[in-house]
């Protein structure tokens, strides 16, 4: 059974103010998140400068895009970790890795892709 709650254009505007309240407080409280958002508004122009056609432009901006949502459900699952328990727990701190790890790939991918594009 669904459970009840709002429908339609209400719950997208819901659903909306809580995306940005998630947005603002990946902000505030996560350096990397800040960092990696400034990287991705300076390099999104720099694309467009740099790509000499359409495909170019979607292989710079794309490997953007997927860093900072690294970031975010790296720093998500990092809050949950934390409000579970301050303990450290094999299995937190595994969990903890794995998010890094997300964000450290997409990292790579960012640099591959670039490279790619640019030099070849």
């Amino acid at each position: 059974m669904a459970k009840p709650g709002r429908t339609g254009f209400k719950r997208i505007v819901y659903a909306t103010q809580y995306s940005w309240q998630g947005l603002r407080a990946a902000w505030i409280h996560e350096a990397a998140f800040r960092q990696e958002l400034v990287l991705a508004l300076i390099g999104i122009p720099v694309a467009f400068w740099l790509a000499e056609n359409k495909i170019e432009l979607l292989w710079l901006i794309l490997p953007l895009f997927i860093l900072v949502l690294a970031e975010l459900v790296n720093s998500a699952l990092e809050a949950v970790v934390d409000r579970i328990s301050d303990e450290h727990h094999e299995l937190a701190g595994r969990a903890k890795d794995i998010g890094s790890s997300l964000v450290f790939v997409s990292i790579l991918l960012l640099i591959f892709v670039w490279s790619i594009v640019l030099y070849y």
